[in-house]
């Protein structure tokens, strides 16, 4: 018997997005398609358990900001310009009522829309996180321990923080990450230095285990001592500790877009792993519903992927 030539996972993965995201994004595709075959960059998310001022001074000599510091200032114009259009359809509906008045109407609502109060509460003064400008190619130094032993800072996808930031966590929050590993985002929620209390689980032993290695070269042990690792599979959370959250983050394995073009190794687009990545939007379904059974009434779950398919995002939601 013969086979055929072997595909790479790799191939196979983008030859899948070109068909299902060209569909779904038109014209916006190839630019998205060339994207994710570039080069990843990353963040520097600044660890506030070891001394950062001088790192953030050398950051910034580099030209690198932080990004979380100026999103609002960023969205603030978006904001204001939807503001004024919003005054300029009001103005056209309106027949009736001095020039002046609608002038002051309008300078009302852009007043108003300044910043959203969903960014506003969002943004937590503590994480911050420095990237280079869109088309510098610089690459951030390895992390260097302090004098505690305690790294300075954590290289991550920068767009890592967006689910922990709409999270919101408040003072005294009991939080669960429900697939924390490898813990990039358990980090960026104990950099918040707000939480109560914090569950990190992940169902994998061998990722629990990297978990741990980031606490540890992360976190000193007063605090480490306030989180409770587990490796107990997700979804059963609900009937472990049903009601007991007030946030829950369900970052939920999923195509992980970017790897599965640019890996081989552990690639869900891999043959063998065919049945897997077919059930993920299930697996999916059924993490987030325990997410939702451990939070408590009047809590919140932030549901997040790294895939741009809708079959594992707005589907699953809905």
């Amino acid at each position: 018997a013969t086979t055929g030539p072997r595909i790479p996972p790799t191939r196979l993965a983008l030859h899948h997005f070109d068909v299902s995201y060209s569909l779904q994004l038109k014209d916006l595709w190839p630019s998205v398609r060339a994207s994710l075959l570039c080069e990843q960059k990353y963040g520097a998310l600044l660890n506030n358990f070891s001394p950062v001022d001088h790192v953030a001074q050398e950051l910034e000599l580099l030209d690198a900001t932080d990004f979380v510091s100026e999103a609002p200032k960023k969205a603030q114009p978006l904001q204001q310009g939807a503001a004024a259009e919003e005054a300029v359809r009001g103005e056209s509906r309106s027949q009736e009522g001095s020039g002046e008045g609608r002038t002051v109407m309008q300078a009302e609502m852009m007043t108003q829309t300044k910043m959203s109060p969903l960014l506003r509460t969002s943004i937590s003064p503590n994480i911050k996180c420095y990237t280079f400008p869109r088309g510098d190619i610089t690459r951030f130094r390895p992390a260097r321990p302090d004098t505690l032993g305690l790294l300075d800072y954590y290289l991550l996808d920068a767009a890592s923080l967006l689910p922990v930031l709409a999270l919101n966590v408040q003072p005294g929050d009991f939080v669960l990450d429900l697939c924390a590993a490898p813990g990039g985002k358990t980090l960026a929620l104990l950099q918040t230095g707000v939480c109560g209390h914090l569950a990190a689980n992940d169902v994998s032993i061998s990722r629990t285990k990297r978990l741990y290695h980031i606490l540890h070269s992360y976190v000193p042990r007063e605090i480490r001592e306030t989180v409770s690792v587990t490796s107990c599979d997700g979804r059963d959370w609900g009937q472990l500790e049903g009601g007991t959250f007030h946030k829950v983050l369900v970052d939920v394995p999923c195509t992980t877009d970017r790897h599965s073009v640019m890996e081989e190794e552990n690639n869900i687009f891999h043959k063998r792993r065919t049945k897997e990545r077919q059930m993920l939007p299930m697996l999916q379904l059924q993490l987030l519903v325990a997410g939702i059974l451990a939070t408590e009434p009047g809590g919140a779950v932030v549901y997040s992927t790294c895939s741009l398919s809708p079959l594992q995002n707005e589907y699953v939601i809905e």
